[in-house]
């Protein structure tokens, strides 16, 4: 269907209300329709190492369908209802598919990040009460089923654990050393351990309960969490199928093959990609355990390309950055279209890449708390570099400025506010499963997303920045993105992250973290000055950069930025009180759930009152470290 213009989305729209569509009611349903009318299509295809040669499983729609319909009969048989929790610590693999799919037919599929803590782990699995956890039997390299070992102890619900082997994916002779290198493990007290595909071999292809024709809860996704304890969100059937018909009906047909190298926790990787084949039938490439992240995947991603003849790739700017420093060395041709999302795409780092490799980039934006999918450049028309496009069908957005006296109201035309949608994919009222979370999180039915933006003359989305990550100068804001964008049109600078830093004067000051191109240097002194000539407005003028070896960032490839505001405050204060000559020192910084970053100071002598009039000047609190920590230390 055409999707190149507003008018194009307008009439997708005038053909008739959301709710008159013909799509499926349940995800089941939906995926039975597909294998009926593919079965024999490829569905998803899943290699463990990065090699181009390397062994490859492929399951076609016919039996993912079977294979999804044993998981659901397993869940059930393990006392899993419609409102029971199924999670998941997994990296991608085929089991992974089957876990997410089978786990929302019968219950409520949880993925969680395997990257968080086992006290995050552990907290998930409280708050959504999960009965049955899956992730990995012990193996080289990984430290996730210990992890997940630890976070189900804490996890009273939890009565079983299922075990998948990521060794059947290896051929011999790494497949005869893992089990010598295998970690070794204790069992757990309350729940009992078995092996995922052995239980899963037991079960029968055709389902074994009723599958009512309702929307319900489906699916629990958490928000962050890589410090701090994450939000839970809650995904009906309704808003993953809204997600999957745009998919299907926009950019996707059973002819298509996709690259998709991020992590099946996520919703880009399961709603956006995997949910929207799953509409289409079309075929999803999913090359190692940990996506982009994984061993030579970089090396060997132009000839993925090339082995899987490609048509759609799935990507996010710091993965596009990592690209561009490796050659095209494979045939790219059948690739037509690459899909960006996650963060904002710095101009020139789209030149690049289209110059490079001549294919079309389409950026995107979505959220967790809508499900997901929000607005893209349409793949037909204009593309607006650096936008994030027009809405979707059925999707509406609102730029809301809040007035002197807390109320908001609608901003105009290029005006910048928070960006709120309405659209099939909100739970309105429901977005989160703590009560608390979802208060002043909706203007109306729209929902806040935290994102800065504004609506251009042409009805294109533009994202400003984060409404928290705002630097405020004496009062003055500054969007760290003017000086992010600045800087990355420096050669030599791949990533740029730039934060407030405390200051005692003006409360915070621009600060930024670079990271270099490979085989690049240059000097802070020549970035510095570089930035008094690209940089235009003075406030924002960097007054601290820093070159790391590496940023921090996120699973999905966004510049991870409260590890670089831990940094920015514990050099900060410790300069403080080195300068005020106290042999205080600031420790460690940490993510109160209440009171954010809070930075934890050993006095080691110092005089209490000293260190707090010293630190009392700036905004951010701290507070001494306590016995107990500096014992554990």
């Amino acid at each position: 269907m055409a999707f190149a213009t507003v008018e194009d989305r307008n009439a997708i729209e005038q053909e008739m209300p959301w709710e008159a569509r013909d799509v499926p009611k349940t995800l089941y349903a939906l995926l039975t329709r597909t294998a009926t009318r593919f079965p024999k299509n490829n569905a998803v295809s899943y290699q463990l190492l990065s090699g181009p040669k390397d062994k490859a499983e492929t399951l076609t729609w016919s039996e993912l369908h079977g294979k999804v319909t044993q998981a659901a009969n397993l869940f059930r048989s393990l006392g899993v209802g419609p409102k029971d929790v199924v999670a998941f610590i997994l990296p991608n693999c085929n089991e992974t598919i089957l876990t997410l799919l089978g786990g929302a037919v019968a219950g409520i599929a949880n993925p969680i990040n395997p990257l968080l803590e086992p006290e995050q782990i552990g907290s998930i699995l409280r708050e959504t009460g999960a009965k049955v956890v899956v992730t990995l039997k012990p193996f080289p390299k990984t430290d996730v089923a210990q992890k997940t070992a630890e976070a189900v102890r804490h996890a009273p619900a939890v009565h079983t654990v299922l075990e998948v082997d990521l060794l059947r994916y290896l051929t011999p002779p790494k497949k005869w050393i893992v089990p010598f290198l295998r970690p070794k493990m204790s069992g757990n007290p309350h729940a009992a351990y078995k092996d995922f595909n052995t239980e899963l071999a037991k079960q029968p292809k055709t389902l074994q309960f009723d599958d009512p024709q309702e929307d319900r809860v489906a699916f629990y996704f958490h928000t962050g969490g890589t410090t701090g304890m994450p939000k839970v969100a809650q995904h009906l059937y309704s808003g993953m199928i809204y997600n999957g018909w745009i998919g299907h009906t926009l950019l996707y047909t059973e002819e298509d093959n996709i690259m998709c190298p991020l992590p099946l926790f996520h919703v880009f990787a399961c709603h956006v990609i995997l949910m929207a084949a799953v509409t289409a039938g079309s075929h999803v490439v999913f090359p190692t355990p940990q996506g982009y992240r994984g061993d030579g995947v970089f090396d060997n991603f132009w000839k993925l390309i090339e082995r899987w003849k490609i048509t759609f790739i799935i990507t996010v700017p710091t993965a596009i950055s990592a690209k561009m420093q490796r050659p095209v060395n494979a045939d790219i041709s059948t690739v037509k279209t690459a899909f960006s999302g996650s963060a904002p795409l710095p101009q020139e780092l789209f030149r690049r890449f289209e110059k490079a490799t001549n294919i079309t980039i389409v950026e995107g934006y979505g959220l967790t708390e809508a499900t997901c999918l929000v607005s893209c450049n349409p793949v037909e028309g204009e593309k607006k570099i650096g936008s994030i496009g027009i809405t979707f069908p059925y999707t509406d957005v609102k730029i809301f400025k809040q007035t002197g006296d807390g109320d908001a109201i609608e901003a105009g035309v290029d005006e910048i506010g928070e960006i709120c949608i309405s659209n099939p994919g909100v739970y309105v009222g429901k977005t989160y499963t703590e009560a608390d979370k979802n208060r002043d999180l909706y203007y109306g039915k729209y929902l806040r997303t935290g994102d800065l933006g504004r609506i251009d003359a042409d009805s294109y989305l533009w994202i400003t920045g984060r409404a928290k990550d705002l630097i405020i100068r004496g009062g003055h804001n500054i969007d760290p993105a003017e000086i992010e964008e600045a800087l990355l049109g420096h050669d030599a600078i791949a990533f740029a992250g730039a934060i407030g830093q405390p200051d005692a004067h003006a409360g915070e000051v621009p600060c930024v973290y670079v990271e270099l191109v490979d085989g690049h240097n240059v000097t802070v002194e020549e970035l510095s000055e570089y930035c008094k000539i690209n940089v235009h407005e003075r406030a924002a003028q960097p007054k601290y950069i820093e070159i790391l070896d590496e940023l921090p960032k996120t699973a999905v490839g966004k510049i991870f930025k409260p590890d670089l505001r831990k940094s920015a405050i514990k050099r900060v204060y410790n300069e403080a009180l080195e300068k005020a000559g106290l042999k205080a020192r600031v420790e460690s910084v940490l993510d109160d759930k209440k009171r954010g970053l809070i930075a934890e100071v050993e006095l080691n002598g110092a005089d209490r009152s000293a260190v707090a009039e010293t630190l009392g000047s700036f905004t951010r609190p701290w507070e001494e470290l306590s016995a107990e920590k500096l014992a554990a230390e």
